[in-house]
């Protein structure tokens, strides 16, 4: 496992804008000016299947080594997610959400493509340095993808791209060009990106103490046993937090939005 914070975050970086080509230039687009600040990272998401060797306290493990601590727990119901989120003490490092498929949930067709993958993994791969960006980790037809994907696009695309972040987030509040989520939002669509717009173009907002928005999945040629799909891969998120009435800034996620956030990467 990795024994620092910075190089974890960078090379789950360098895996996911090589899958994401649009993330690289909406972050060159947001940064602006040569000589501003970095963008900061609100949180970084992953997805997982729920069985012995994969679940999500198996990832959770590589940031609890790291000092990270779980902080929230939630429950996607027609989505058959179950996920947590965890903080560092150093509220400067990204937090963290992971996400796992109740694989129980699906049907019976969906759970034995899904139990044949994980059985192609060795256990070892699971507590690697390089586990949260290695990707696929089995065999995969386009056949067996699609069965998935017209059952849940989540479990179609975990088959399809395997462990790495599913998306970063720009932490809107410490952009210095930008003060709102409205004005990021405009900014990107002028640029020609496509956001989500499921349950509206800004999901949350000040009376959660969270707002957030997306772009749809980047669409990438990927490489399956039999032949090669374009495929959704990864979007990039933005988050803008609010103050609670004690004066902190929330540091939660909210389900509601969360859920329609997932849809960035819907296929269909």
């Amino acid at each position: 496992m990795h024994n620092n914070i910075s190089t974890l975050f960078a090379n789950m970086w360098q895996d996911y804008v090589q899958i994401t080509p649009s993330a690289k230039r909406i972050h060159e687009l947001l940064a602006g000016e040569e000589n501003s600040p970095e963008i900061v990272n609100d949180h970084v998401a992953f997805r997982t299947f729920n069985l012995e060797k994969t679940n999500l306290d198996k990832l959770a493990a590589h940031f609890l080594a790291l000092g990270y601590e779980e902080k929230g727990q939630y429950n996607f119901k027609a989505k058959k997610l179950d996920a947590k989120h965890f903080e560092h003490p150093d509220t400067t490092k990204p937090k963290v959400f992971i996400s796992q498929l109740r694989v129980e949930e699906l049907s019976e067709g969906a759970q034995k493509i899904i139990q044949g993958l994980v059985e192609q993994m060795s256990e070892e791969v699971v507590t690697a340095d390089n586990f949260l960006y290695s990707g696929r980790q089995w065999q995969l037809s386009s056949e067996e993808y699609q069965a998935l994907i017209s059952e849940s696009e989540y479990a179609g695309w975990l088959a399809a791209w395997g462990f790495r972040a599913n998306h970063f987030t720009v932490s809107v509040n410490h952009l210095n060009n930008s003060d709102s989520l409205e004005q990021v939002n405009t900014l990107l669509k002028e640029a020609g990106f496509v956001l989500n717009t499921v349950g509206g173009e800004i999901k949350g907002g000040e009376s959660v103490f969270l707002a957030q928005s997306s772009t749809m999945a980047d669409k990438i040629a990927l490489a399956f046993s039999d032949t090669s799909l374009t495929i959704p891969s990864c979007f990039y998120e933005f988050a803008q937090r609010y103050a609670m009435p004690d004066g902190e800034l929330y540091q939660g996620f909210v389900e509601a939005s969360a859920d329609k956030i997932f849809e960035s990467t819907n296929a269909k």
